[in-house]
């Protein structure tokens, strides 16, 4: 089995890609548009620079090679929403081309090519006979990223596009819906000749189409007959995919030169493009620094990349040590509560620097933390956090074997653990409990 999959990234621009009308939700069907969008007769198209930037920000991201010069093409074929008959693409000379993408920092998902183009309008089907047309996506810029055929299931590409979208995400700033902004044509070939199913929205739907694809193409191939290369679309209310037309093949597009936009020559303005660390390499990079297991890099890094560059201002100053101890404990067990609390992380930095130069207790620490991220009053929170360590210190007194077997697992910590959650009669959340027994079990160590 073989899957590629060409990602659209729908790009965070405030205007579309070659005109002025805004990117932003429309009030109403066809208001967002003019006559460049609409391919009228007499206009003509100005690229958006920042379409350029951000497709070379990916480039770099995926590490592709970024050309020297590039230029767009016209890509021609009829379909309703495309009112000019051409969509406006990259076909010779994209902007990056020849990248490896890492899946987990180990697997290498090799990518053919990423290059920008703009996204046609929107066909919404009314019955089974009529369809509506809604311009306002037309012209809006998209980034295509094209892999080579290196996924082997529709897991992996799931975890794949997953892994990919975080990474854009941070990359390009992109909004935190930003799963939505992504479209997928997922291609897949079982035997020898593949199919590619169009535009699927959603990780889930992703995973689901090409599922079926492989039990639909299984079945053909086992009852001794061919399948056909073509366009599929994904059902998402059935969970089935439906023929929609014979695979074009590159030389059915006609691809001539965009007349009206130049050549462009972009190194000077890929050299100065600097971005930023991507989620996936942080991790990874964490892991090899600080010596740390690689699922809490990346459990760090998930969380919040705030959180891991928290890790890594505490680890530099005091150890990494510390840093596991407070930021991958008490100041990760409760980093949801600061969206509510609107709490300043910064503080936290100076609440360990008194605990190192001896001035709090570690249990005295771990309650300022909590309380300075949750809003919570410290005296009533040293009440409850004392009787907490008070029934986890007396189940270690009687159950001295733990602390031996934690050394060798901390998965010993998980009957301490069980024992108080079920004896504390929900008095404390399940990330109290743990970083409590933990602390307390180290303590002893």
């Amino acid at each position: 089995m073989k899957i590629g999959l060409e990602i659209h990234v729908q790009l965070p621009t405030r205007s579309k890609m070659f005109c002025s009308c805004p990117t932003t939700d429309a009030p109403a069907p066809n208001t967002h548009v003019c006559p460049t969008c609409l391919g009228m007769p007499g206009s003509r198209p100005v690229l958006n620079r920042k379409v350029l930037e951000y497709g070379i920000m990916l480039a770099k991201m995926l590490g592709c090679r970024v050309n020297d010069t590039t230029w767009f093409s016209r890509k021609t074929y009829f379909y309703p929403d495309m009112s000019k008959s051409v969509q406006i693409t990259q076909y010779d000379n994209p902007i990056g081309e020849g990248g490896v993408y890492y899946m987990d920092g180990k697997k290498p998902i090799r990518i053919t090519r990423i290059h920008v183009e703009e996204d046609p309008g929107k066909t919404k089907r009314v019955g089974d006979l009529s369809s509506l047309v809604d311009y306002n996506r037309s012209g809006i810029p998209l980034a295509e990223i094209v892999t080579e055929p290196d996924l082997t299931s529709p897991a992996e590409a799931r975890e794949f596009l997953k892994q990919l979208i975080e990474d854009i995400r941070h990359v390009i700033d992109l909004p935190g819906d930003g799963e939505r902004s992504i479209r997928c044509d997922c291609n897949i070939s079982v035997g020898k000749e593949r199919c590619e199913v169009k535009n699927v929205t959603g990780l889930k739907n992703v995973e689901r189409a090409l599922t079926y694809e492989v039990i639909r193409q299984t079945k053909i191939l086992k009852a001794g007959g061919k399948i056909d290369r073509e366009t599929r679309r994904f059902d998402e209310e059935r969970g089935v995919t439906i023929s929609v037309r014979k695979k074009e093949f590159e030389a059915d597009y006609g691809y001539i030169d965009e007349p009206d936009l130049g050549v462009y020559h972009i190194r000077e303005l890929a050299d100065s493009i600097k971005i930023k660390e991507s989620p996936q390499k942080m991790a990874l990079r964490m892991s090899q620094q600080y010596g740390i297991d690689q699922r809490m890099a990346k459990q760090l890094v998930s969380t919040s990349v705030d959180l891991a560059e928290l890790f890594e201002s505490v680890a530099s100053k005091h150890g990494t040590q510390s840093a596991v101890r407070w930021v991958a404990g008490p100041v990760s067990s409760n980093w949801k509560s600061l969206e509510t609390s609107g709490a300043d992380i910064s503080g936290v930095m100076g609440i360990i620097d008194r605990f190192v130069a001896g001035g709090i207790t570690d249990t005295e620490c771990g309650i300022e933390i909590k309380c300075l991220m949750t809003g919570e009053d410290i005296e009533s929170a040293k009440g409850a956090a004392g009787d907490l360590d008070k029934l986890v210190s007396d189940y270690l007194d009687q159950n001295p074997g733990i602390i031996d077997d934690y050394r060798k697992n901390d998965k010993a910590a998980n009957k301490a653990i069980g024992f108080v959650m079920k004896n504390s009669g929900g008095s404390y959340s399940s990330a109290e409990v743990v970083e409590a027994v933990k602390r307390l079990i180290e303590s002893r160590l």
